[in-house]
């Protein structure tokens, strides 16, 4: 049972190191993207602020997407993975 302990904290801590990581690399390449797609096409008579405020828009529809939420399956996978594998060792 103490090494079934070690496994779930070792997977927990690494899984929430995983997940944290690619969340802001993530969210680098996306802010990239922005600048990158504002400076190839500004509109006219755009200022720095009006840049600004299209970088944080384009950030905040990031935050609620699909991609970003899927991230979550890096620390749930495997829970669920060492969850069907006790099972089906256990009890099949």
């Amino acid at each position: 049972m103490i090494g079934f302990t070690r496994v779930i904290l070792f997977w927990a801590v690494a899984g929430t190191i995983a997940y944290f990581v690619l969340r802001i690399y993530g969210r680098s390449l996306r802010r990239e993207a922005l600048e990158k797609s504002w400076d190839a096409n500004p509109p006219p008579g755009a200022d720095a602020v009006t840049r600004a405020a299209f970088i944080e828009k384009g950030m905040a529809d990031y935050e609620g997407s699909l991609r970003n939420r899927l991230l979550v399956i890096v620390v749930v996978l495997p829970f669920i993975v060492i969850a069907v594998l006790l099972y089906l060792m256990n009890y099949a």
